[in-house]
């Protein structure tokens, strides 16, 4: 037999009495689910994500070294290695942009395209028991990360047609860096740490312009006020960043330079820092 109402609201903190009772638009409310601290889940974990076009479409020159330092690192930290879509997506996109489909459709387009990426990683550390996950699967990545150290997931988030449409075109807005942002912040990791073939952030894509200056530490706040022209992740982490509980901070850094993954894991200020106020 089931408690009457009455009863089971006196079972609840004060918090939870106002939530019941009260209006979840209620700005004055939802300040007060802020006093609790948040825990953080996997604190020990740090999370990669390697970048599509930037790094695996570079193919073995730039993945096998990069595969083998992060068979080094297995045992001596935990990794949480999410993936980019790359150029295929890109495709994926130009070619559902001709045919009119809508922005939550190109979603799942790039979507398959950042898991076939993951696959890819995830045949190459195979022998060392690294698995594959889905979102599905999030609720075992401790016990992966325990027992074999290290995890690979799709850096695409799943919001399938839940994706927002962007204030600009068609194009997702949340893609594979918003993603594996999510899930640091989510999971409270250690640490966020995008893998690309640039040192870091630039004043300009120095891919183009030999003039671009690179950015060792920059906030937010800094660089949303210089409006770069190009950004070298993607703009709503930054604005994920201003509100974020666990990771305030990201780090931008060059696989192709090796020996620079196990500086970031270690803690060092390698590539670019961007940081929340």
């Amino acid at each position: 037999m089931s408690k009457p109402l009455s009863l089971e609201n006196e079972l609840l903190s004060d918090l939870g009495k106002s939530l019941v009772e009260g209006s979840l638009s209620d700005r004055r409310l939802l300040a007060e689910t802020s006093k609790q601290t948040a825990i953080q889940i996997l604190p020990n974990a740090s999370v990669l994500k390697i970048g599509g076009q930037s790094f695996i479409d570079r193919g073995r020159s730039a993945v096998f070294p990069l595969i083998d330092e992060l068979v080094e690192n297995l045992g001596r930290h935990k990794m949480i290695i999410g993936t980019g879509g790359g150029t295929r997506a890109r495709h994926a996109y130009s070619v559902g942009v001709d045919l009119g489909l809508p922005t939550a459709v190109l979603g799942v387009l790039g979507t398959f395209v950042s898991m076939q990426n993951a696959r890819m990683i995830t045949y190459l550390l195979a022998k060392h028991g690294i698995p594959f996950i889905e979102p599905v699967q999030f609720p075992q990545m401790p016990h992966y990360l325990a027992e074999r150290g290290a995890v690979v997931f799709f850096g695409m988030p799943p919001y399938t047609f839940w994706q927002e449409n962007p204030k600009i075109g068609r194009i997702p807005p949340h893609r594979t860096d918003t993603g594996a942002y999510l899930v640091s912040e989510v999971f409270g990791a250690k640490s966020m740490i995008f893998i690309k073939d640039e040192r870091g952030l630039y004043t300009a894509d120095p891919k183009k312009d030999p003039n671009a200056k690179f950015i060792q530490k920059i906030s937010v706040a800094e660089l949303k006020a210089v409006d770069l022209q190009d950004v070298v992740i993607e703009r709503p982490v930054l604005d994920m960043m201003e509100n974020a509980t666990n990771r305030r901070s990201i780090q931008i850094i060059n696989g192709l330079e090796t020996g620079n993954l196990t500086r970031a894991l270690e803690g060092e200020e390698v590539g670019t820092i961007i940081y929340a106020d």
